[in-house]
């Protein structure tokens, strides 16, 4: 699997605290194993995200991603909860 970034998912990923930096990788980690495993809660989206899916970071952290084909996501923003789905 190849997982691409967008350039606004880099920047919202410096700005958050080293710890939900680390534990995106660790999250990534186990992405890249099973993307549908039981902890990233790996579930499809509604309304103007019906193409988009979302995982979990940590309680509150999510990443949304667009499953670009067979074998390549873009993964498009992480934030809290709140701020994604305003």
């Amino acid at each position: 699997m190849i997982v691409d970034f967008h350039r606004d998912f880099k920047k919202e990923l410096k700005t958050l605290p080293k710890k939900y930096q680390e534990q995106f990788f660790k999250r990534l980690d186990i992405f890249f194993q099973n993307p549908h495993h039981i902890i990233l809660n790996n579930h499809k989206l509604s309304g103007k995200l019906k193409n988009m899916r979302s995982i979990n970071i940590t309680g509150d952290i999510r990443v949304i991603y667009e499953q670009m084909d067979k074998n390549v996501v873009l993964f498009l923003t992480i934030a809290n909860h709140n701020n994604l789905y305003e």
